[in-house]
């Protein structure tokens, strides 16, 4: 019943992220993109890791998504503004993405398929107590890093959007 679950969302999360690119509406874009979240939410939930499902469908799902969806409709894209891609740009393009080809095939050259053993198998891995007991102890200073790299641009973000005495309110 797993595999089941595993490839209905694999194969929907593969749909649904071709569509984000193929997609020519923006909004019809980041909708797909939603999907695709909850797909990889689904795959965390299977790979018991409830804390990364939760989180994902939180921060990304939720805050990420309305996020561009509110830059989406700021810049108020519209079809007959827009020029034309030329044929540059598309050969660009499709180079860029046969090298990422190629780099994801390399990548998948050196995995070794193996089934996984009951013996090895541990339910208390993607918990967030043991999260929690790797990112303390092994990954210190990196999280320490990264909230203050997130505090400065907290100050920063507020500073960009303080106004000044004299600017008049809209």
């Amino acid at each position: 019943m797993v595999q089941y679950v595993f490839y209905f969302l694999t194969v929907l999360a593969l749909f649904s992220a071709c569509m984000v690119v193929l997609s020519r509406n923006p909004i019809h874009s980041v909708l797909y993109l939603i999907v695709t979240f909850f797909c990889l939410s689904g795959h965390y939930l299977l790979l018991n890791a409830q804390f990364l499902a939760v989180v994902n469908i939180i921060v990304y799902a939720g805050a990420i998504m309305v996020l561009f969806l509110f830059v989406i409709m700021f810049l108020n894209l519209r079809q007959d503004v827009e020029p034309p891609r030329s044929l540059l740009w598309r050969m660009a393009a499709l180079v860029a993405g046969g090298l990422l080809g190629l780099v994801m095939v390399a990548a998948l050259k050196q995995v070794s398929m193996q089934s996984p053993s009951k013996e090895g198998f541990d339910s208390q891995v993607g918990l967030v107590e043991n999260l929690g007991q790797v990112l303390f102890r092994d990954f210190l200073v990196p999280f320490e890093l990264a909230s203050v790299l997130f505090l400065v641009a907290m100050v920063g973000a507020v500073m960009l959007g303080k106004r000044d005495p004299g600017e008049p309110t809209i």
